[in-house]
């Protein structure tokens, strides 16, 4: 078996609409399709980040998650940034908590981590 690359991220929201405006309008991923499945009551939201994708769904009432980085299982997704400072200046003035700036002591280059709107650690790395 040969992996070429990571096709698609998952990511269950608890509040559609918020998660959608998240995703799309301030973090600026484009829409690749948007399917309401009314035999679930869900949407499926599919985005495009680069040269990947995610999919957001929705579920009635989905089971909360232990989700900070340092918990076991999916730690975080991380987004290749040119600038940390203007992006952090950017999530802040969308009123978006960003951790302080650190720098990864094997690379030397800037990260941070911000929410989103359940509370799923997102990293920001300096690319």
């Amino acid at each position: 078996m040969k992996i070429s690359r990571v096709h698609h991220v998952a990511i269950i929201c608890s509040d559609y609409q918020k998660s959608k405006h998240f995703y799309v309008d301030i973090l600026g991923f484009g829409i690749i399709h948007e399917t309401f499945r009314r035999e679930r009551n869900s949407y499926k939201l599919d985005l495009k980040v680069g040269n990947t994708q995610i999919e957001l769904f929705s579920f009635p009432n989905p089971p909360q998650r232990v989700s900070k980085p340092e918990a076991c299982g999916l730690r975080h997704l991380a987004f290749a940034v040119e600038d940390i400072q203007e992006s952090v200046n950017y999530l802040k003035s969308h009123h978006i908590e960003v951790e302080n700036i650190r720098v990864d002591e094997i690379t030397g280059k800037k990260f941070t981590f911000f929410p989103d709107p359940d509370n799923l650690p997102l990293e920001i790395y300096e690319a």
